[in-house]
């Protein structure tokens, strides 16, 4: 509603927070919202047991903090990797840096994937628990958006294409007969961009 990335709609919410004390729920980095994002590892675990690796789309890191702390705590053997768009690589540089820090916020992916920074509740949860991040630049998420389109009908945004762009261009290549899951999530996609 207001702002062109995360952070602006973040501190719109914040001041509206402040203004009409309603209750502040953020978006990654609060315990309940990634004990409920962790609910996902346990869908996938009911729909397709014996997963070799659960690929993830990454932004503040409460979605892959979530299923990392799943699967470390009910299938340990399950490798979670995390997928960010290379003009918005907040786990990456959090995981260079070795701490939660300011990264771009750019690309195709950006109103949903974008935040300044990986959250301070997420970052040791995927440290422990994620074994590697990969990027995928915006001409692979496109494709890979047009591809969920074509083959499988389903209409998602940039942001939740980032697991299958990994796939199609090799970020992510998996061994035979690795079972592999991928995350698409998100809800941002406007009818028009079917169109482009």
């Amino acid at each position: 509603m207001t702002g062109d990335r995360y952070a602006d709609a973040l501190a719109a919410a914040q001041a509206w927070v402040q203004s009409s004390g309603a209750m502040s729920v953020h978006a990654f980095d609060q315990r309940e919202t990634l004990l409920g994002q962790g609910t996902l590892g346990l869908e996938l675990t009911g729909q397709a047991d014996q997963l070799d690796t659960v690929l993830v789309p990454v932004g503040g890191g409460g979605l892959i903090g979530g299923i990392a702390a799943w699967f470390a705590g009910s299938d340990p053997k399950t490798r979670v990797i995390g997928v960010e768009p290379d003009g918005a690589p907040t786990l990456t540089r959090a995981r260079a840096e070795g701490r939660p820090a300011d990264a771009p916020a750019e690309g195709v992916a950006a109103d949903a994937l974008a935040p300044r920074r990986v959250g301070e509740l997420v970052f040791p949860i995927t440290q422990a628990h994620v074994e590697d991040v990969v990027l995928v630049g915006d001409a692979a998420i496109l494709a890979a958006q047009r591809a969920l389109w074509q083959a499988a009908r389903i209409a998602a945004e940039p942001a939740a294409s980032v697991g299958i762009a990994a796939l199609l261009t090799g970020a992510y290549k998996p061994a035979p007969g690795e079972r592999v899951a991928v995350v698409i999530s998100g809800a941002n996609m406007a009818p028009g961009q079917l169109e482009r």
